[in-house]
């Protein structure tokens, strides 16, 4: 549990807006925190879950980390905190979870504060699923206060986002994120890092402990090797397959999206790949842009897609041989 844990420097903000429902005591019954991934909106939930199991709440609003409810909170046993996750990363949300879950909210909390229901990966609610949910929301219950933490709200039923206090979490500057790296031990490769991780400071985290540039640029040399015809793309396609999904398509779509700001001459720091701009120069030479924008799109299919039951190798051999017969034309 986050109890003790300080804020994260750019969520300031974002915790002042939840400290004005504590203090005025209107807790909303759904909230929807959402934004990229690595923005830490799991850890900003938890702060606020909490808040409101704490029987002894600090001024600022945070948790006092030691009454009942926090020692519980903290030895993970609370009876009145409920976390609902996907069983494996990337894997749904079934509704056969939902059912397990709406006997429980039928029921009174333990103790006499709030009880909270925090739906970890929203997005990945299937469609059965979500309408069950639904009426967790369309009849709340007493004391019960829902918070779903979302990568991707669009995902989410219309119906599911109207009945939620949204708070959207947005990616903090590049000084404070780098400040904060520098703070974690990261002290190299700060701009390429937050580059690939779209501005997210945990995913930056993440990729610099995983030795990611490494890994992006062999998968960059392999991907000039497709259209210079020095590779099979399906054969490259059943390497990549063991990759983990999420990373792999966004510097896919970022080296595409790359190419085309190439066609429109678009200069400076403007590029999600700046150490790579030498050689998409060189990539660039005759490349249809009309092509270039059907393979974009085809990236972003794919990426809406990958969790899905469809097979993870088809659907990457589809975009290199795209990209393979682009590089073909005359």
């Amino acid at each position: 549990m986050t109890t003790g844990l300080a804020l994260l420097p750019w969520h300031d903000a974002y915790w002042q807006s939840l400290q004005q429902y504590l203090l005025h005591k209107r807790v909303p019954q759904a909230l929807l925190l959402s934004g990229n991934s690595g923005l830490g909106k799991h850890q900003l939930a938890l702060q606020f879950a909490d808040a409101l199991l704490c029987e002894a709440r600090l001024p600022n609003g945070f948790a006092c980390g030691h009454c009942h409810g926090c020692l519980l909170q903290k030895a993970g046993t609370h009876p009145d905190f409920i976390a609902v996750q996907p069983e494996e990363p990337g894997k749904g949300l079934g509704i056969d979870v939902i059912r397990r879950l709406l006997p429980v909210l039928t029921l009174k909390p333990q103790f006499e504060g709030f009880r909270v229901v925090m739906i970890n990966s929203a997005e990945l609610l299937n469609m059965n699923a979500a309408n069950a949910f639904l009426k967790c929301l369309e009849e709340p219950n007493e004391r019960t206060v829902i918070i779903l933490v979302s990568a991707n709200a669009g995902r989410l039923p219309a119906t599911i986002r109207s009945r939620c206090q949204q708070l959207k979490i947005a990616s903090p500057s590049r000084a404070v994120a780098t400040e904060w790296l520098m703070q974690q031990n990261v002290l190299t490769d700060h701009a390429i890092l937050l580059n690939l991780a779209q501005g997210a400071p945990f995913l930056a985290l993440q990729l610099a402990r995983e030795n990611s540039i490494a890994l992006r640029n062999s998968c960059f040399d392999e991907w000039l090797g497709i259209a210079r015809q020095q590779h099979n793309p399906v054969a490259i396609a059943e390497r990549w397959q063991k990759l983990p999904s999420v990373p792999l398509l966004s510097w896919i779509s970022s080296w595409v999206v790359d190419l085309i700001k190439r066609q429109y001459n678009v200069q400076g720091s403007h590029f999600y790949n700046p150490d790579l701009q030498t050689v998409l120069q060189d990539a660039q030479k005759p490349l249809n842009l009309k092509a270039l924008f059907a393979l974009y799109d085809v990236v972003l299919t794919t990426q809406k897609q990958i969790h899905t039951q469809l097979n993870k190798q088809l659907l990457i051999e589809v975009i290199l041989i795209q990209w393979f017969n682009l590089n073909c034309r005359d």
